[in-house]
């Protein structure tokens, strides 16, 4: 699929490197083709890693997307160069008139705070809000999932006695259903988090369908009855590196974290991670794309206020 980027950010070489197809903004623009407008809320300190992460699960139909990268006002970036906000970044009030295909809401890390705690709730929720009438589906990530979870259907996060952290094995259910269409019986998922939402609060939600849970690391994919919300609690967008750096980050601050389990071939640190998931975030992401965002959202975007 052709990613509509800017010219100069700097994820659009990478991905050049890896033969994915970015289209400029000039050469789109030759093109009679209305592209998917994907706005990504990116609350990861790390924000380049993460716009590379998600323009590459975003790359595998042949749809063309056009993402506009979102930060929130109430909080500022201290892990990203300020040029970079400034070139590649919009606030809520520069899109709120504007309606979307889709929304992905990123992980954040701030997991151990009280919703109500964080600097930037508030906003977080009036984006939420719009995005009922504004944005086709959203995708909720990691601890944008709780978020969602929590402001939608009011389900608690619990935290966990220690992190989970590694590669863990998910069993799929209800394969008639599209998000999860053609994958194996078992998939693979990244989680890296202190906290944790519980199936027995889930499934008091008729509205709301688990896709797929593990015995060790839990809930992994929720979906609403419309498909216009859908919850994943792990990482699929993580690269194979992306648990390595933060374990290795981890020690350095003297945290004494544990080896990402299922991570490391014979769970040995010194060894290259195997990357055991990228099929299954690939097709995540493609049957997000295709079912629940291009074949239900209107075509002219403006006109087609969402019930």
């Amino acid at each position: 699929m052709p990613i509509r980027i800017q010219n100069d950010l700097p994820a659009k070489a990478i991905l050049e490197q890896e033969n994915i197809f970015v289209m400029d903004e000039k050469r789109a623009v030759s093109q009679d083709i209305r592209p998917l407008q994907i706005l990504i809320l990116n609350l990861m300190p790390l924000k380049e890693d993460t716009e590379l992460q998600l323009l590459r699960a975003l790359s595998n139909t042949p749809l063309q997307v056009d993402c506009t990268f979102l930060m929130t006002s109430s909080h500022e970036a201290t892990h990203t160069s300020k040029s970079h906000i400034s070139n590649f970044y919009v606030f809520f009030d520069e899109v709120k008139h504007r309606h979307f295909d889709g929304l992905i809401i990123t992980g954040a890390p701030v997991e151990n705070l009280p919703y109500e705690e964080v600097s930037y709730w508030e906003e977080l929720c009036g984006i939420m809000e719009w995005s009922k009438t504004h944005v086709t589906s959203t995708f909720h990530i990691c601890w944008g999932a709780q978020a969602g979870l929590y402001y939608h259907y009011g389900i608690q996060k619990y935290p966990r006695n220690e992190k989970l952290s590694g590669v863990y094995c998910h069993k799929v259910l209800h394969h008639s259903v599209p998000l999860v269409r053609s994958m194996d019986d078992y998939m693979d998922c990244p989680h890296s988090r202190w906290t944790e939402v519980r199936r027995e609060d889930i499934v008091k939600h008729p509205e709301l369908t688990i896709l797929a849970e593990s015995d060790e690391a839990g809930v992994l994919l929720i979906m609403d009855e419309t498909g216009r919300q859908i919850f994943v609690q792990g990482h699929p967008e993580y690269d194979r590196m992306t648990l390595d750096s933060e374990y290795r980050r981890d020690k350095a601050r003297g945290m004494e974290p544990k080896i990402p389990l299922h991570y490391y071939e014979n769970d040995d640190p010194s060894g290259r991670p195997l990357l055991t998931w990228r099929n299954m975030a690939n097709t995540l992401y493609t049957n997000w794309l295709n079912y629940y965002v291009y074949q239900v959202t209107p075509y002219l975007l403006e006109e087609g206020q969402q019930s």
